[in-house]
C-alpha cells in the first residue's frame, strides 16, 4: 500500500483559519441522489469542516483522518464521531454508509485500496464524492501573476508529485463508479493582505520549502503584494469547485 502522507498536522490551526470553505449548496446537490442519509463518511477530514456540513443532513457522521492534530481541533457535534484512521483502512461495517466525501484530499490515497475500501462500506446506489479546488484566482491580474510565479517558478519543485491531480482537475484520477455531471461552484472571499498570505502559508509547498531553505517563500513577493494591497485594501479570490462523484 502507498505510504502516507501527513503535510498538515503541523500546521492545523492555520489551516483551520484560512483554508476557504465549501459551500453547503455543493452538498445539496451531491445529496440528491441519495434516497436516504442515514450515515455518511468524511474520510481525511481535516478540521472537519466538510463533516459540520454532513451533521446538519444525516443521522450520523464518521469524519477520518491520519492527522491527530487536525481532529482536535474540528468542531464537537453529536452525531459525529472523529477517528484517526487510513482512507484505506477504515472501521466502518460493510454496506453501512450512503455517502462518501473526500475534499482536497484523494490525491493522497492509494487509489486501488482506497476505492475498494469505499466499494466495501457503500451501500447499494451509495455516492461517493470527490470534491477540490485548484491554484486561486483573483480580480487584479498582477495579483494573479504574482501567485503563479510563486507557484510554478519558486515552489514548482516543492510540490508532491501527487499535486499533479489537482492541476488536472482530479481528471486524471481513476475513477470506477457510475458517474453523475460535477455541479459549477466557486467559493468567493473579499480577502485582505493577512488572509491571502495567510491561505498561501498553508500551501504543502511552502512548508517543503522552508524545510530546506529555512526562509518563508512569501517573501520573494512581499514587496509587490503590499503594493497591490495598499491600492485595494480587499481584492476578490476566487476558487473553481473541482470533482469527480458517482454511485455504485
Amino acid at each position: 500500500m502507498k505510504k502516507e502522507k501527513d503535510n498538515f498536522s503541523k500546521q492545523s490551526a492555520r489551516y483551520q483559519k484560512f483554508r476557504p470553505r465549501y459551500p453547503e449548496a455543493l452538498i445539496d446537490r451531491i445529496c440528491e441522489h441519495l434516497p436516504v442519509r442515514n450515515l455518511a463518511w468524511d474520510c481525511a477530514t481535516g478540521n472537519g469542516q466538510i463533516a459540520t456540513i454532513l451533521s446538519g443532513k444525516f443521522q450520523n457522521v464518521i469524519a477520518t483522518d491520519i492527522s491527530r492534530e487536525q481532529l482536535k481541533i474540528a468542531p464537537q457535534k453529536e452525531n459525529i464521531t472523529y477517528k484517526v484512521e487510513r482512507a484505506e483502512k477504515a472501521s466502518l461495517p460493510d454496506t453501512s454508509v450512503d455517502l462518501i466525501v473526500v475534499a482536497q484530499a484523494i490525491h493522497w490515497f492509494d487509489f486501488e485500496h482506497f476505492y475498494a475500501e469505499a466499494k466495501r462500506v457503500l451501500k447499494k446506489g451509495g455516492i461517493l464524492a470527490v470534491v477540490g479546488y485548484p491554484l486561486l484566482t483573483t480580480e487584479n491580474s498582477e495579483l494573479n501573476r504574482l501567485i503563479t510565479y510563486l507557484y510554478r517558478d519558486v515552489l514548482g519543485n516543492y510540490w508532491d508529485a501527487e499535486r499533479k491531480y489537482i492541476d488536472d482537475h482530479y481528471m486524471s484520477i481513476p475513477f470506477p463508479f457510475e458517474e453523475f455531471q460535477l455541479p459549477e461552484f466557486e467559493i468567493t472571499y473579499n480577502w485582505t493582505f493577512e488572509q491571502l498570505t495567510g491561505y498561501l502559508e498553508t500551501w504543502s509547498a511552502v512548508n517543503h520549502y522552508q524545510r530546506n531553505g529555512g526562509t518563508n517563500p512569501l517573501n520573494l513577493i512581499e514587496i509587490p503584494l503590499r503594493k497591490i494591497f495598499y491600492d485595494s485594501e480587499q481584492v476578490k479570490s476566487k476558487f473553481k469547485i473541482i470533482g469527480r462523484y458517482g454511485k455504485v
